[in-house]
């Protein structure tokens, strides 16, 4: 039994039509996903990594040290008195606070680090490429940068102070080991204050 097949032929012009239509739709979908990427991986209030962002490039880091042996730190930044600016200039001055200390970290190191908001008043920065000696000494210059820096909040002087906690990234490393190394740095350097 024979059946009666008929193809359609479709007009070259309206085929072109059709896949010049898709591809502007993939460049479309391909343009939310960028942006939703963003969203999930950058922080609302200011303009640098959230803490999956961070958590990220992290892992990165790691892999690169376990790999090549590169010298790598995390510095585990604190806002001190965050409760207190917020309380004597209200949450738009603390959010100002953090604007202003987010700006700072990122003018005091190298385009290629990471610098996150963790949360909260809490701050990392990963340096690919530093040993000990230059991870300290980018945390001891970004304690004075801020420490100098004139944050002015509706006319009213608003002192800024942070505390840094250096740690360098060791063989076997995990994100949550290097961060809790980095945090526990952090509150000596506050316990000594």
């Amino acid at each position: 039994m024979m059946h009666d097949v008929a193809l359609e032929q479709r007009d070259p012009a309206q085929l072109l039509e059709e896949i010049a239509r898709l591809r502007s739709e993939v460049a479309r979908l391909e343009s939310r996903v960028e942006e939703l990427d963003r969203l999930a991986h950058r922080d609302p209030l200011v303009p640098l990594f959230n803490r999956r962002g961070m958590l990220r490039e992290l892992e990165t880091m790691i892999a690169r040290h376990d790999r090549h042996g590169n010298p790598a730190a995390v510095l585990f930044v604190d806002l001190n008195d965050l409760k207190l600016l917020n309380d004597s200039f209200g949450h738009m001055g603390g959010d100002a606070a953090l604007v202003t200390v987010a700006e700072k970290l990122v003018e005091g190191t190298r385009a290629t680090d990471c610098v996150a908001r963790l949360g909260g008043d809490e701050f990392c920065i990963l340096l690919d490429h530093a040993d000990e000696k230059s991870a300290i000494e980018t945390a001891e210059r970004l304690v004075d940068i801020i420490a100098h820096e004139e944050c002015l909040f509706e006319g009213a002087p608003m002192p800024l102070s942070v505390a840094i906690g250096v740690t360098l990234i060791e063989k076997g490393d995990t994100p949550a080991t290097v961060l809790a190394r980095a945090d526990k740095a952090m509150y000596r350097v506050k316990a000594a204050a």
